[in-house]
C-alpha cells in the first residue's frame, strides 16, 4: 500500500520510491521517531499505523484525512 500511495503522490514517478526509504515516506505513527518524521514530512503526508480504530484521537474522525 505504501508503494501505491507513494506513486500516486508523485504522479507515477518511481524515482521517489526508489530513492527514499519506506520509513521516511510513510513513518509509523506508533513510534516517537515515526511521529517526529511524519510531522516533518511535506504535505500531503503518508503515515503508516496498525493502531486499532478505537485508539485514534477523536479529532481524526472529523478531519479531512483520507484512510
Amino acid at each position: 500500500m505504501l508503494e501505491i500511495l507513494s506513486l500516486i503522490r508523485q504522479d507515477g514517478d518511481p524515482h521517489w520510491c526508489r530513492s527514499v526509504p519506506n520509513w521516511d515516506r510513510g513513518p509509523w505513527l506508533e513510534t516517537l521517531l515515526g511521529y517526529r518524521r511524519a510531522r516533518g514530512n511535506a504535505r500531503p503526508r503518508i503515515i503508516s499505523s496498525h493502531l486499532p480504530v478505537h485508539m485514534f484521537p477523536k479529532a481524526f474522525f472529523t478531519s479531512k484525512a483520507k484512510v
